[in-house]
C-alpha cells in the first residue's frame, strides 16, 4: 500500500513548493537586515556597511542583490544623517566595477574587500572635493571609512553563510563567531533612536542577543557577546559607552547560571545590568534598564528551546556541538560501514562465479574429451577418403573399437611400427598409417590444451580464494566500523568521574572498544613524569571498573609544549609467551634456508612459525621466507587461518614453473585463553613439554606449492601455564638417521632438559644435535622454543567506594 501511494503521489510539486517559501524566508531576512544596515551610522557621520554588505550579497545570493540595493538605499532615508545619495553611488561603483571583472572573467569573493575599499574612496573622496571646504580631517575621515567598509566585507564573507544556515561545516571556529556578532551588533545599530514604550529597541535587541548566546555557550560566549554588541553600539552613540561594560557583565552572570534554564539567566542578566544601571545612572535610567531587560528576558522566554540547540550546535565546546560532531560521525560510519559490506558481497558474488567457471569446466567428462578427440582426428583423416561411409555409418562400432585402441596405444605411448600394425587394424583401415600420425599430433595437442586448462583452473581457484578472504576481511571490517560507531559518551564519563575522583584531573577520555578482552582506552593528562599515575593508579582503577585486567599499552610523548600526554590502556593478556631461537646453516654457511617467525596478529593471538625451504641455501631462504612473510600478512589482515595457507599455496604454485616448495608449522596462541591451534603442512611433529610429560603433536601431508588442493592438518589443544612448546625443523628432528625411532628420541632428548628457558632449551637441543654428529652440521637446522606463562600484572586492581562496575555496549553482530 506504502509504494502504492509513492507511486501515485507526486513529490516534486511538494518539494518545490518548500523550497520556495525557504527561499522566500531567507530573502525577506536579507532584505530586512539590508534595511537596518542602511540606517545605521557610527561616529556621527560614517556609514560603511551598507556597501560592504552589498558586494558580499552580489556574490552570494544574487537573485536578491536588486532588492537588497533597494532597502540599502531606503534605509539610508531613515538615517540620523539621511545619505541616500550617497549610498546609492557607492553601489552603483561597486555594481560597475564588479560587471567590469565579470567581463575579464576576474570576479571573485576574495575580490570584494578590495572593491568596496576603493568604491567607497572614490566616492566619498568625490563628496569631499565638491563640498564647501577641504580639511585632513575630511581626508582622514574618508579613509577611515574606506578601512571600516574593508574590515567590514571581510567579517560579512565569514558572517552571513552562518546567519543563513548555509556554511557547508557545522563546526565554527571562534572568528566566525566574532564575525557573526558583529554583523548581529550592526544590524541593532540600524535600530538606534527607535522606542518602544519608552524603552530603546537596540538596548532590547542587544540583550536579547546575550541571553540567547549566553544559554548556547555559557558565561565566555555571553560576555563576548556583550564585549562586542557593546562597543558597536557605542560607536553609534557616544551616550552609551557604559553598555559595554553593563552587558559584558549581564553576560556573564548569564551564562554562569544557565544551567539553572532560561528564568536563572535572565535573572543573571537583569541582575547584571541593574547593578551597574543603579551605580552609573540616575533612577529613571535605572528604572529603564530594568524594564529593557525584562522585555528581552520575556523574549527568551517565547523563544524555542530548539532555537538555543541549533545555537548552541555551532558554538565548540558545547555538548550540542559534540554531539552534532559525534552524530555526524557516526553516520559517517553507517555510511562507510554499508559501502564496506557492499564490496564485500560483490567480492562474494566475483569468487562465487570463479568457483562456478571452474565447476563448470571440472565437469567435462572422460567420455566427452575422447569424443572431442576421435571428432578431430576423423575430421583430418577420414575426411576426404572414399570408404568414410562404409566406415562411419555401416561399421560405425568396429570403427569405433579399432579407434579407442589406437588411442590407449598412443596414450601408453607404445605406437608400433607399420610393420607391427595389428591385422585387424590395416583389414578394416587403408590409412593405418595416416591416421596414427594425426593421432599422435592430436594427443599432443590434447595433452597441451589439458595443462593449460589445469594452469587456468588454478588461477581461478586461487583468484575465488582470495576474493573470498578479501570478502570475509571486508566484513569484518564492517563490523569493527559499526562497533567503533556506538555512542559511549556515558562511559567516558564514568570513567572521568572516577579517575578526577582520586585526585587526578585528566584533559580527556576517548574510548575506541569496550569489548571484552579488546579494550582500547585513550586518556589525556598532562602529569608530571616520575610518578607514573597511569600504571599505579589508572590502569588498576580502570581494572575495577570493567572486570578485567587493564594495562597501559603506550604513552604518547606530547609533540609541542602545552599539548597533553596520550596514554593508551588495553586489555591485559592472561597469559603470555616467551621465545628462545636456535639455528644453523648447513655446513657452517651463512645463510640458512629455514625461516622462523614470532608475531602478534592483534586481537590477542600470537604466532611462532618456522618455514624449511627445498634444499639449501639463498635459493631455500628465498622460498621459505616467502612463504612466511605471506602467511603473516594473510594473517594479520584477519584473514582465515585454513584459506591463508591455500592462499600461500597457490601464490608458490604459480609463481614459477619450477619445483619450489616449503614446509610450514605453525602454532597460533590465544593469549586470553592459551588455546592453541597447530597447522603442520609436510613439517615434522611439534612437541609440548609439560613437566616430566612430552606430547607430540603431528600430521601427514604434504609442503605447500606442490599440489593445489593441499590438505591442511589443524591440531587443537588446550595449553597450560608452564607448558612449552617446541618446534624444529627437519634437521633437527632427522639428525639420529633412519635406524633411530626419531620421535621417541627426540621426546627422550626433550624430557632429560634440565631448564626451563626457552632460549637455553633451543641452545642445548641444537648443541646435542651437532654433538650427536661430531660437530658437523649435515642440514640447515632450527629450533624454535615458546614457554607459556600465566600474566601476572604489575599492579593489582583496587575497589574504591561509590564506583560501580562499568556496562558495556552489545557487540554489533
Amino acid at each position: 500500500m506504502k509504494s502504492a501511494l509513492q507511486k501515485g503521489m507526486n513529490w516534486k510539486p511538494v518539494k518545490s513548493v518548500s523550497h520556495a517559501l525557504l527561499a522566500k524566508k531567507w530573502t525577506f531576512l536579507l532584505v530586512s537586515i539590508a534595511f537596518l544596515l542602511g540606517r545605521a551610522v557610527i561616529l556621527e557621520s560614517l556609514m560603511p556597511f551598507a556597501v560592504a554588505y552589498f558586494a558580499v550579497i552580489y556574490f552570494m545570493r544574487k537573485d536578491v542583490y536588486g532588492w537588497v540595493a533597494a532597502s540599502l538605499v531606503a534605509g539610508s532615508w531613515f538615517a540620523s544623517d539621511p545619505a541616500p545619495l550617497w549610498i546609492a553611488m557607492e553601489i552603483a561603483v561597486v555594481f560597475l566595477l564588479l560587471k567590469g571583472l565579470e567581463t575579464y572573467e576576474r570576479a571573485e569573493l576574495s575580490t570584494a574587500p578590495i572593491i568596496v575599499f576603493v568604491s567607497t574612496m572614490l566616492v566619498q573622496l568625490f563628496g569631499v572635493f565638491i563640498g564647501d571646504t577641504l580639511s585632513w580631517y575630511s581626508f582622514m575621515m574618508v579613509v577611515v571609512e574606506a578601512s571600516l567598509s574593508f574590515v567590514l566585507t571581510l567579517v560579512f564573507i565569514h558572517a552571513i553563510p552562518v546567519l543563513t544556515m548555509t556554511k557547508k561545516s557545522a563546526a565554527l571556529k571562534h572568528e566566525e563567531i566574532i564575525c557573526v556578532m558583529i554583523l548581529l551588533a550592526s544590524v541593532m545599530t540600524g535600530a538606534v533612536g527607535w522606542m518602544i514604550e519608552g524603552m530603546s529597541a537596540e538596548h532590547i535587541m542587544s540583550r536579547y542577543m546575550l541571553l540567547l548566546f549566553a544559554m548556547a555557550g555559557g558565561a565566555p560566549l555571553g560576555a563576548s557577546v556583550g564585549v562586542v554588541a557593546g562597543l558597536i553600539l557605542s560607536l553609534a552613540d557616544f551616550s552609551a559607552i557604559v553598555q559595554m561594560s553593563m552587558l559584558a557583565f549581564a553576560g556573564l552572570l548569564a551564562g554562569l547560571l544557565r544551567d539553572g534554564g532560561k528564568m536563572a539567566a535572565a535573572f543573571g542578566m537583569l541582575l547584571g545590568t541593574s547593578i551597574l544601571s543603579i551605580y552609573i545612572g540616575t533612577q529613571a535610567d535605572v528604572m529603564s534598564s530594568t524594564w529593557e531587560s525584562v522585555a528581552a528576558a520575556t523574549l527568551l522566554l517565547l523563544t524555542p528551546r530548539s532555537v538555543i540547540r541549533i545555537i548552541s550546535r555551532y558554538v565548540p565546546g558545547t555538548n550540542e556541538h559534540v554531539k552534532s560532531q559525534h552524530d555526524y560521525a557516526k553516520r559517517v560510519r553507517e555510511v562507510t560501514a554499508e559501502r564496506v559490506v557492499q564490496f564485500s558481497e560483490v567480492f562474494r558474488q566475483l569468487s562465487s562465479s570463479f568457483g562456478q567457471l571452474n565447476q563448470n569446466l571440472a565437469e567435462v567428462s572422460r567420455e566427452e574429451e575422447i569424443g572431442n578427440f576421435m571428432n578431430a582426428v576423423a575430421a583430418k583423416s577420414c575426411a576426404n577418403c572414399h570408404r568414410q561411409n562404409a566406415c562411419w555409418e555401416d561399421k560405425f562400432f568396429h570403427t569405433y573399437k579399432m579407434m579407442t585402441d589406437m588411442m590407449t596405444t598412443v596414450e601408453e605411448k607404445r605406437a608400433p611400427s607399420p610393420k607391427e600394425f595389428p591385422r585387424a587394424w590395416t583389414t578394416h583401415c587403408i590409412k593405418t598409417p595416416q591416421v596414427m600420425s594425426i593421432m599422435s599430433h592430436q594427443y599432443e595437442l590434447y595433452q597441451n590444451n589439458k595443462y593449460w586448462k589445469k594452469q587456468i583452473y588454478e588461477s581461478r581457484q586461487l583468484v575465488a580464494d582470495q576474493l573470498t578472504g578479501v570478502s570475509q576481511v571486508m566484513d569484518d571490517l564492517s563490523k569493527e566500523i559499526k562497533r567503533e560507531g556506538q555512542t559511549l559518551h556515558l562511559q567516558e564519563e564514568q570513567i572521568r568521574e572516577a579517575v578526577e575522583g582520586l585526585g587526578l584531573s585528566v584533559q580527556g577520555v576517548d574510548i575506541i572498544n569496550l569489548e571484552e578482552g579488546n579494550v582500547e582506552i585513550e586518556v589525556y593528562h598532562s602529569f608530571e613524569k616520575g610518578f607514573d599515575e597511569c600504571r599505579k593508579i589508572i590502569a588498576p582503577l580502570l581494572s575495577d571498573i570493567l572486570g578485567e585486567h587493564i594495562a597501559v599499552k603506550s604513552e604518547v610523548s606530547p609533540t609541542s609544549p602545552g599539548e597533553p600526554t596520550q596514554a593508551i590502556f588495553g586489555s591485559a593478556k592472561q597469559f603470555e609467551v616467551e621465545t628462545g631461537v636456535a639455528g644453523a646453516a648447513k655446513g657452517g654457511d651463512l645463510l640458512s634456508g629455514d625461516s622462523f617467525s614470532l608475531v602478534e596478529l592483534g586481537n590477542g593471538k600470537f604466532a611462532v612459525a618456522i618455514s624449511d625451504g627445498m634444499g639449501n641455501g639463498e635459493r631455500a631462504l628465498q622460498e621459505s621466507s616467502a612463504a612466511l612473510a605471506i602467511l603473516q600478512q594473510l594473517l594479520q589482515s584477519g584473514m582465515d587461518e585454513k584459506l591463508a595457507v591455500k592462499s600461500v599455496n597457490s601464490v608458490l604454485l604459480l609463481r614459477s614453473a619450477e619445483e619450489m616448495y616449503a614446509t610450514v608449522d605453525l602454532a597460533i596462541v590465544d593469549l586470553y585463553t592459551a588455546y592453541t591451534t597447530f597447522m603442520k603442512i609436510g613439517s615434522t611433529p611439534s612437541f609440548i613439554k609439560r613437566g616430566k610429560e612430552v606430547i607430540p603433536i603431528t600430521a601427514n601431508n604434504l609442503p605447500i606449492g606442490i599440489i593445489q588442493d593441499i590438505d591442511v592438518d589443524f591440531v587443537s589443544m588446550q595449553l597450560l601455564p608452564g607448558d612449552t612448546l617446541v618446534m624444529m625443523s627437519d634437521g633437527i628432528f632427522d639428525a639420529p638417521g633412519h635406524a633411530v625411532n626419531k620421535e621417541m628420541w627426540m621426546k627422550r632428548i626433550i624430557g632429560e632438559l634440565a631448564t626451563d628457558d626457552p632460549q637455553e632449551m633451543a641452545d642445548t637441543l641444537l648443541d646435542t644435535v651437532v654433538r650427536y654428529h661430531d660437530g658437523e652440521i649435515v642440514d640447515d637446522m632450527t629450533v624454535l622454543v615458546a614457554r607459556i606463562d600465566k600474566h601476572l600484572p604489575e599492579w593489582t586492581s583496587f575497589r574504591w567506594p561509590g564506583m560501580n562496575r562499568m556496562e558495556r555496549p552489545r557487540t554489533v553482530s
